[in-house]
């Protein structure tokens, strides 16, 4: 069990933050966040754009949340812009994440090598970047799900056993 691990899903979506489009990517990645026992607050949703992703990983990192796992905008079109405002609060990247979240997905969805998403840290707080997908989302917290508890560890001067 992870309990305590505050974690933040956010979706990244212009058509489900105008409400045009059910969120399902952020639910089922919060759901099985959740089922893993860690602390997941209701999905916040967000447009697209680097501005609004900046903005809500501010505000997640800002009241403490230590996991933040965002859904969506991490493709080519040009209001895929979760990469942008992701870099803008990393502080560590992580490129390894990424490169595994590609990797696995190609395997069963080719196109899955033109997703940009970022991992790393920022203050205290890890932080993901997944496919806005529902099986993208899911893969991610996948991947994810064995790392977490390092990863806040070694950001809280733990020794790298």
């Amino acid at each position: 069990m992870q309990n305590g691990i505050r974690t933040v899903v956010i979706t990244v979506s212009d058509r489900c933050a105008a409400g045009e489009r059910e969120d399902v990517s952020g639910a089922r990645a919060a759901g099985l966040l959740a089922e893993a026992g860690y602390d997941v607050g209701p999905v916040q949703v967000v447009p697209d754009g680097a501005d609004a992703v900046e903005a809500a990983l501010r505000d997640a990192v800002d009241g403490g949340a230590r996991f933040v796992l965002t859904s969506g905008g991490t493709g080519i079109s040009p209001r895929d812009r979760t990469p942008e405002g992701t870099a803008r609060v990393l502080d560590t990247e992580l490129p390894g994440i990424g490169e595994e979240l590609r990797r696995r997905d190609a395997a069963t969805v080719p196109t899955a090598i033109l997703s940009r998403g970022l991992a790393g840290t920022s203050g205290r707080a890890f932080v993901v970047n997944a496919p806005g997908s529902p099986g993208g989302a899911a893969s991610a917290v996948a991947v994810v799900l064995p790392l977490v508890s390092h990863v806040l560890s070694q950001l809280d001067g733990g020794d790298h056993g």
